[in-house]
């Protein structure tokens, strides 16, 4: 490594970092074991191009200074101060959001105001889950939480959706299981029943047969988003509820795919451009 090689800086990527040299995993895990989701190369295809430095370093929960100094040993290049801020990230969080204090009433949410959307085996299988879940967060229904599950603390994400507006909250639930609540409006989250359904125009006969509903409003999205955040809601939906997809059509590519997960449904087509697909578990 020559003099006049660029030092590495908190807010270089990952991937960049690890393609100077791959040996640098070594640096990254003698740090933390929780880089060893470096070496599976599916998850280095995924992670490691949205996260920074500074962002590996608070999921792994070590201080980014020393990650940052130790990487710049590794390449020759010395030890080197860190000038630039270390995260955002902190900042984007509200007072009531600080790790370990949930906004009041966030966690009492009610069921049918939850969105649910787990990136596990995506990120197991090399995908990239950041368009279904920037999708996810378009689809979400006014007064809604997007619950995200994730290997690991999503900090990428908290400046992408803080644009959207969107507050979070984190909370770790095992070694690799985290759950992320992003929303809008916590007084309209939390105000239960007295706040406005989605299903509110809905005819009798219909709220009577959907009285514990999921609802998932894909209308403006491109395909194959509508289809996969429903079949990805469905893939956690319990027995008894009805996930209600709104659309601005009959989804006829979805229909064939329900039937194959032991689905049933039933089309409403209330009026002009507002399709209502209720989804349960076939009996």
């Amino acid at each position: 490594m020559t003099g006049s090689a660029k030092p590495v800086t908190a807010s270089d990527r990952v991937a960049s970092v690890l393609a100077r040299d791959e040996a640098l995993i070594d640096v990254f895990e003698s740090l933390s074991p929780a880089f060893k989701l470096l070496r599976n190369p599916l998850r280095r295809k995924t992670m490691a191009k949205l996260v920074t430095l500074s962002q590996a370093a608070r999921i792994a929960g070590v201080d980014a200074a020393e990650l940052v100094s130790r990487l710049n040993q590794a390449l020759g290049l010395g030890v080197w101060q860190v000038t630039e801020p270390l995260s955002a990230a902190p900042a984007l969080r509200s007072a009531a959001s600080r790790p370990g204090v949930p906004p009041p009433g966030l966690l009492e949410t009610p069921p049918e105001r939850r969105v649910e959307l787990d990136v596990h085996e995506a990120l197991n299988a090399g995908e990239e889950p950041l368009r279904l879940i920037l999708a996810a967060a378009k689809a979400l229904p006014r007064g809604s939480v997007l619950l995200l599950r994730a290997p690991f603390e999503p900090v990428p994400l908290f400046g992408v959706l803080a644009k959207q507006g969107f507050a979070h909250y984190t909370e770790q639930l095992g070694a690799q299981d985290w759950r992320a609540w992003f929303y809008r409006d916590l007084a309209a989250l939390t105000a239960g029943a007295a706040a406005p359904r989605p299903m509110d125009n809905l005819p009798n006969d219909v709220l009577s047969e959907a009285d514990d509903v999921i609802i998932l409003d894909v209308r403006g999205l491109e395909p194959p988003e509508p289809m996969e955040l429903t079949l990805t809601a469905l893939a956690s939906l319990p027995r008894g509820k009805v996930l209600i997809q709104i659309n601005e059509r009959v989804p006829r590519f979805l229909i064939p795919r329900l039937k194959e997960r032991g689905f049933s449904y039933e089309v409403h087509e209330q009026q002009p451009g507002v399709v209502r697909l209720f989804i349960r578990h076939a009996e």
